[in-house]
């Protein structure tokens, strides 16, 4: 997977590269989500997608780090967070609350 597969502006693609370049964007792109959520409640708050584009983000990153650069800087940097969105999106999913029935309501009928 290190054959190259194109130059852009003195830069060498590998499939490696272009996998790590994925996982950056989708460890990135959790922000935007996280700003856009927080703009639109008016409060702080951490969407699921935050979580899923950690996990997705760092599990690109740690086979980046691992096997296309072999780089153990790399992995240790993103094996914590890694480990961190799994535990955060356990307990989101955890704490969904199950729909309220009001007593009286069409449910009951």
């Amino acid at each position: 997977m290190n054959e190259v597969l194109f130059h852009f502006n003195h830069v060498v693609i590998t499939p490696w590269k272009l996998i790590g370049y994925v996982g950056v964007f989708l460890f990135t792109a959790r922000w935007f989500v996280q700003l856009y959520a927080t703009k639109k409640l008016r409060r702080v708050v951490m969407p699921q997608a935050f979580w899923w584009l950690s996990i997705s983000g760092s599990v690109l990153l740690l086979s980046y780090f691992t096997f296309g650069k072999n780089d153990s800087v790399g992995v240790l940097s993103n094996l914590f967070p890694a480990f961190v969105s799994v535990y955060n999106l356990a307990t989101h999913l955890r704490e969904k609350k199950p729909e309220a029935i009001t007593p009286g309501g069409s449910e009951e009928s």
